[in-house]
This record gives C-alpha cells, structure tokens and sequence, in this order.
C-alpha cells in the first residue's frame, strides 16, 4: 500500500543527510560535544484516571536512538501500575499523507528493578513542517483497555557519536542501525555500541489504523558489523587505528565492539554488515592508502563521528 511505502522517502532522505553532503571539518573541529545524563519527563499523555509519564534524556526525543522510561499513574490514589499490558508506537506523517514508523519497543515490559516500564524509540527523522510525529498508546487494566495518542516533537540530534543510518540491503530488505555509546568518547579504545534492526514488511492487509503489523521492526540477530574507523578529512589522509573490533550481538540484543579513536577530530565508521551464513549485506572494503591531502573514500555503508 503506498501509505505504508514510507522507505523510499526515509532512505533519500537519510542517504542525503549521510552519505553525500560534504562535510565542513573545519567547523566542526573544536565544537563541544553535548551529553546527556540525567532522564527527564519528555511528554506525558493522560486516559481517564491514567497519566502516562514518558521520560528521556535530557527531557528530550531526539533523531536516533531514545532510550524510553514509561511510568503509569492512577491520579485518584497516585499509585503507579506496574501490572499493565503497555503498547507503544510511534508514527510520523508526512506531507503526501504517508505515514510510516521507526524501530521501536512495541510491547512494554515493566522493569521491576529500576521501577518502570523500559522501552525505547529510534526515530529515523525529525519533526518538521512536512513531517510529524504522533506516538500511539494503549494499555489494559482491570480488564479495561485505554487508548490514546500525543503529537510530539524529535529534536535534530547534535552529538554526531549518536548517529545512525538508514538503508536497504542487498538482501531487499530495510535495514536501521543506531550508535547508542559512548556519547562522549575519550582519546583511547572506547566501547562501541548500536543497535541494528530491520523493517518487517506486512504480510497481511492493513485492519483498522494504526495496525501495528503494518508498523513492525525487529532486532537484526546474528550478524556482524565490521569495523574500519578514519579520520577522513584531507589533512588526515583517512588513516586508520589499531586494536578495534567488530561489533557483533550480546545478551541485551545490541552490537558491542570497540572503537579505538588516537586523536580528537572527524572519524568515520566504515562497516560492512554481514549476515549469519557470512554474505554482504551492506558496505564496502575502504582503501588501505594513505591519502594526505585528499578526502578519504568511505565505505558504501558508514556512520560519521565527531569529538
């Protein structure tokens, strides 16, 4: 359904965005890279006696990924519900009346531990005039299902260590991988970690808006992000580093590896993603020269970084 062919304008726009403006080193060299602590309420929606408290960091949806705390209060008695079925899906809308989704948590699922529910959001453009976020809600309790929705905004994010990309395969398929650490990262081998998921095309009609299965992710499993970090710029000449690893899927379903930055300044995260049998998925080998002077090749698939 062309309501739901949402990749052809989120990939040109993040293939745009990403992969062919020319990047001004000279002004990004020396610019603060900002960090994000402390979660905040970023929007809370409110069904009968329910208020739903979203919390991000910084109070704040930005592009890429959001960790999202969800807390369920009872405004009669201020009593939490810890015991809700919770759904979340966040929709954008876009000017042409298509409407499409990112990865995203659906179901919710209540962290006893930390006392909330835990979920998160990788949103794959920002609000503008032409483009709108609304995030989708329900929950049941008491067997008694409440369901509501919000208009919010997603914030251009500024820390380029917390970028992502969006792309197809040449599998076909349609794939999201979002740099979630370090957010400041220090002159040394830092941890790297993302998070990689795919577009789960509908295998069915579309019921009554907005149907979740026409809406799905899932994390991708199993496969490898190879690794070759530069430093792009002409005065670097695209050299490399040693000691960094490929980032490949641990118990909390993302990719961790290790990025080893030698200097402040641009870099560039070469990756070639490969599946479980070991094929290409996306991205190509970057040039071992040494190239001062001259822009350095980037691999077909690549994240930019800055600190």
């Amino acid at each position: 359904m062309k309501s739901f062919n949402f990749w052809i304008i989120a990939i040109l726009f993040a293939v745009t965005s990403c992969t062919i403006d020319k990047t001004d080193y000279e002004a990004e060299i020396g610019s603060e890279v900002p960090e994000s602590l402390e979660f905040k309420e970023a929007t809370s929606l409110t069904s009968g006696n329910y208020k739903i408290s979203i919390e991000a960091l910084n109070g704040t949806f930005y592009k890429g990924y959001n960790e999202l705390h969800f807390k369920i209060i009872n405004t009669q008695n201020n009593q939490e519900l810890t015991t809700a079925a919770l759904t979340f899906l966040p929709i954008i809308s876009n000017a042409d009346g298509s409407k499409s989704s990112c990865p995203h948590e659906y179901n919710v699922l209540y962290d006893s531990a930390n006392k909330y529910y835990n979920g998160y959001a990788v949103f794959t453009g920002e609000s503008t005039t032409t483009a709108s976020w609304k995030l989708y809600i329900s929950f049941t309790t008491d067997n008694q299902k409440y369901e509501i929705n919000k208009d919010v905004t997603v914030q251009k994010q500024n820390n380029k260590n917390l970028n992502m990309t969006a792309f197809a395969g040449n599998d076909g398929e349609q794939y999201v991988i979002a740099l979630i650490s370090p957010q400041k990262p220090t002159v040394s081998e830092n941890a790297l970690v993302a998070g990689v998921y795919k577009y789960n095309k509908p295998t069915t009609t579309a019921g009554t808006f907005p149907d979740p299965s026409q809406f799905s992710y899932s994390k991708v499993v199993g496969y490898t992000l190879k690794l070759d970090p530069r430093m792009p710029e002409p005065s670097m000449g695209n050299h490399s580093s040693p000691n960094n690893k490929d980032l490949t899927q641990e118990n909390d379903g993302l990719y961790h590896g290790v990025v080893n930055y030698t200097m402040t300044g641009n870099w560039t995260l070469n990756l070639i993603m490969m599946n479980q049998n070991g094929l290409i998925v996306k991205g190509t080998i970057v040039p071992t020269d040494h190239t001062p002077g001259v822009e350095g090749v980037k691999s077909e698939l690549y994240i930019d970084t800055l600190f």
